[in-house]
């Protein structure tokens, strides 16, 4: 996800700021034969909202008493005005015309979209189906899909209007609808979105809102916070630019006006905003992340990531802007293992034609953390996924398995409570491949040779990461609800 080659700058602070707090070690293939590698073998079993499948259902299943609130948790949220369903969920007559095709979805798994398995760690904001409530479901569809009574019926939630999580205190647009030439080829792109604001102030959060949600893959937001004394017009020359077109950053910078006058570097704060198809931006409690924003700045999105599209498209995507009324008392860190990240793979990420292969990845902890969020991440070729941590006393803490792996939705999974990670643990992924003709999603036919290329983020080379986000441990933080 994050570009060394377009953005070394961002990149280099970034991995400069995890030295500065040697939390982890790279552990590579040559490791000493007396660490013990432990994988997982049973689950944890604590799904807290499972209803046991014995539970009687109801005689008569209506949607106003049974169904509504099943729906309005798990799928209004996306299928709304202005979010990637493609059509509405939000009242009886809506669902009512859906009613079978919901019923079937739901059966096998494919709808709500939650790739994590719940039985092996909870999440918050999961969004999955018990076998109670399919049961519900498929029982309703059977009796003819009846309303019931109109005046038990929940009330429709009441969403945000352009945004999954409330009413922003800014919006930073794209200057401009940026225009998708139809080619059918991958696009990637920098993207600089300027802004002034009365004075510096503090941010809790911002939140990246694609426009075009059928092209916009992924998205890495940094913000600049220019010299007011050395940066007179915070607009100038270009706001998009290919980013592969230049072959220095300096370049690259200049073309976007993001030098200052002087022709020095403003300062940067690295991945301020993430996107990927799913991912809903997740707000901590108050003590916790958020940054300062200088009164004169821009956010920029390095390797914006369009995917490839036969006709002309646009899009013009947004930020929405979250102040804080005070600075950030335990401001949140990130790495990642894998691909451009702090480990190496093993073996080598290279996947040979009509082969199905496993690859693992590690790193071990320098110092006690509280985990937040990870973030898993493959292409096509990912067929499964599982990550976790052996402590020193060899015990094993489930950190987020996928099953079936599915590209189109890949979730920054935040726990329900911190995560305490003793000093000393190691973090283990195993992820596996299939590089076969049976894989649909297989770019190639037939399959040939598929592997990790200099960090490229093109779907059809591959990616093996699992990126952390972490705060140092405090006494108490197991305590600390993240829902």
């Amino acid at each position: 996800m994050f570009h060394q080659a377009s953005y070394p700058l961002f990149y280099k602070q970034k991995r400069a700021l995890f030295g500065l707090f040697l939390l982890f070690l790279t552990m590579h293939a040559c490791q000493s034969s007396s660490e013990t590698e432990t994988t997982p073998t049973t689950k944890n079993k604590t799904v807290t909202n499972e209803v046991k499948k014995s539970s009687k259902l109801p005689d008569e299943v209506t949607f106003a008493e049974h169904i509504a609130p099943i729906i309005y948790q798990n799928c209004t949220p996306c299928h709304r005005p202005g979010e990637a369903g493609p059509f509405y969920l939000r009242t009886y007559e809506e669902v009512a015309k859906h009613a079978r095709m919901i019923q079937y979805v739901t059966s096998i798994g494919f709808m709500p979209p939650w790739p994590a398995d719940p039985n092996y760690r909870e999440f918050a904001g999961q969004r999955f189906l018990t076998d109670s409530q399919k049961e519900l479901i498929k029982k309703w569809v059977r009796q003819g899909w009846k309303e019931g009574d109109k005046s038990s019926t929940p009330p429709i939630p009441n969403y945000p209007k352009g945004s999954q999580l409330g009413t922003p205190d800014m919006v930073l647009k794209m200057p401009e609808k940026y225009k998708l030439v139809g080619d059918n080829l991958d696009k990637f792109l920098t993207m600089k979105i300027p802004y002034e604001l009365p004075k510096d102030t503090f941010v809790r959060l911002i939140e990246f809102v694609p426009n075009n949600r059928k092209l916009v893959h992924h998205v890495n937001g940094h913000l600049l916070a220019f010299n007011p004394d050395k940066k007179k017009n915070i607009n100038e020359k270009s706001w998009v630019v290919d980013a592969y077109k230049h072959g220095n950053r300096k370049d690259l910078y200049d073309e976007l006006g993001i030098l200052h006058d002087d022709g020095s570097y403003p300062e940067v704060i690295p991945l301020v905003s993430n996107y990927l198809p799913g991912v809903v931006a997740q707000m901590y409690p108050d003590d916790i992340g958020g940054w300062e924003m200088k009164r004169k700045g821009a956010i920029v999105m390095n390797d914006i990531h369009y995917g490839p599209t036969p006709i002309d498209e646009f899009d013009q995507s947004y930020f929405n802007v979250f102040f804080a009324k005070e600075p950030p008392k335990r401001p949140t860190m990130e790495l990642q293992l894998g691909t451009l990240g702090i480990s190496d793979i093993v073996p080598s990420l290279v996947i040979p034609a009509d082969s199905i292969k496993t690859f693992r990845t590690k790193a071990k902890v320098l110092g006690d953390i509280s985990l937040l969020t990870v973030n898993p991440h493959m292409h096509l070729l990912g067929k499964d996924f599982l990550a976790y941590a052996v402590t020193p006393k060899n015990d094993t803490i489930p950190l987020v398995q996928i099953p079936e792996w599915d590209f189109r939705w890949q979730y920054f999974y935040t726990f329900k409570k911190m995560l305490r990670l003793p000093k000393g643990s190691v973090i283990e992924v195993v992820a596996t491949y299939d590089n076969t003709a049976e894989n649909p999603n297989n770019p190639y036919s037939p399959p040939r040779v598929v592997a990790e290329r200099d960090g490229s983020m093109r779907t059809t080379d591959e990616m093996l990461q699992l990126i952390l986000t972490f705060v140092p441990y405090q006494a108490g933080d197991e305590n600390i609800s993240l829902e």
